[in-house]
């Protein structure tokens, strides 16, 4: 039996897999602009299925053109392992974002013929249609249909800001496939993804393991005052709706600060009514965005906001008004894959940590219907969503591996 521990992926060709799909959809600044449903994402797509196919792999595709490429296991009755992510990106995105999970993925059934290993179980990497979410909302949109959260009608019914619909894109570029979505089963699946967080690097590792997803919730408020003369009205008549974003932004803050660790919030969207240089504003619409990775202190943080915040506002005699726009709950990843990660990047000699993944990923998705878990690496400053993202060759080699043994001591070694 040969010695498990030897197996390696082979980084050069990673990272040149890397570059190479990094062509495609060129962004403006070094990174890349490939988003969902473009013709820069079918070319994406053409690249992967060549590369797949020159790998012994068969491909298939379903009616939200998620690509699952298939290597084929000993016992026709196992079900497969899965692992990927997605190859879509931001506006003015990275090269990593998703397409290291994907190509890592790759990689590891390049491996598995070079060494000429066979598994029990089929192996099997997947491309998930628009996870971004950048041009069609929400994100992770095509594995939310394949894990039945959104219904394929109402997918194929989002419009982009041109008004162009998801399901004629997805025609248009030839990439609906004929199997029913959601119809496969899964033994276990595995996501590789860069961290899109300042942690790991920080904290020297190479690997994260990651235990949990965030759970979130959006909250819209409102605070209604009274439109003035700012030059006129006195300070003590003013019922200034400014004011009570700025009281309410900071007592977010200080929730999310009193529920450390791995608990966040901040305030994003902002609508200042009439936004006029000279005019007190008389209402504010904004976006909370409240995440943990614990249930029960998510609903505390909610619940304390959703107390505090109007008597906030009421002692300057403003009103507040507010509603939940968005939700889901933290994802915990199955034991049995984390420990498969863990005892992989302990096998190997890498150094890791455990870890919540701080956004939203297909494997949270497809933790409702698979045991899952997701492998991490770092990026340098922990900066993600933009052209500068990096990471280095010997990260992408860690987690690359990382995800090869995870795979092979679940997809199970046939002598």
């Amino acid at each position: 039996m040969r010695n498990a521990e030897n197996f390696r992926i082979d980084p050069d060709r990673l990272w040149d897999s890397l570059m190479e799909m990094a062509k495609i959809g060129p962004g403006v600044a070094g990174g890349n602009n490939r988003q969902t449903l473009t013709d820069a994402d079918a070319e994406g797509r053409a690249l992967f299925q060549r590369w797949c196919e020159d790998a012994g792999m068969s491909m298939g595709v379903d009616t939200m053109g998620n690509m699952f490429a298939t290597r084929a296991g000993q016992d026709p009755d196992a079900l497969p392992v899965y692992m990927g992510s997605h190859l879509d990106t931001q506006p003015t995105g990275g090269k990593y974002d998703g397409v290291l999970g994907v190509l890592g993925g790759l990689e590891v059934v390049r491996t598995l013929n070079d060494l000429d290993i066979k598994t029990k179980h089929p192996i099997v990497v997947v491309n998930w249609t628009n996870e971004e979410g950048t041009r069609f909302a929400p994100a992770m949109l095509s594995s939310g249909v394949f894990t039945g959260r959104h219904t394929q009608d109402w997918a194929y019914d989002r419009v982009d800001a041109e008004g162009k619909r998801f399901g004629d894109e997805l025609k248009r570029i030839g990439w609906v496939g004929d199997e029913p979505v959601g119809a496969r089963k899964m033994h276990a699946m595995f996501e590789l993804h860069i961290e899109q967080g300042p942690i790991l690097e920080a904290e020297g590792k190479d690997v994260g393991v990651v235990t949990h997803g965030q759970g979130l919730r959006w909250i819209e408020c409102t605070v209604t005052g009274k439109e003035s003369h700012t030059g006129s009205t006195p300070m003590h008549m003013r019922k200034n709706a400014g004011r009570g974003l700025a009281l309410v932004t900071e007592l977010v803050h200080e929730i999310a600060m009193k529920n450390q660790p791995n608990a966040v919030g901040a305030i994003g969207h902002i609508d200042v009514y009439p936004n006029s240089r000279n005019i007190i504003p008389g209402r504010v619409v904004f976006t909370v965005d409240m995440r943990t990775h614990l249930l029960d202190k998510l609903n505390a943080m909610v619940a304390e906001f959703m107390e505090r915040a109007p008597r906030l506002c009421e002692e300057i005699g403003v009103s507040f008004e507010s509603h939940i726009v968005g939700q889901f709950d933290p994802p915990a990843f199955d034991e049995g894959c984390v420990k498969a990660v863990r005892d992989a990047a302990e096998e190997l000699g890498y150094s890791y940590m455990d870890i919540v993944s701080g956004a939203g990923h297909d494997a949270c998705w497809i933790n409702d219907v698979a045991p899952t878990a997701m492998i991490m690496t770092p990026c340098v400053d922990g900066l993600s969503h933009n052209e500068a993202e990096e990471i280095t060759k010997d990260w992408a080699k860690a987690g690359a591996d990382v995800l090869l043994h995870a795979v092979l001591n679940t997809a199970e070694i046939v002598e």
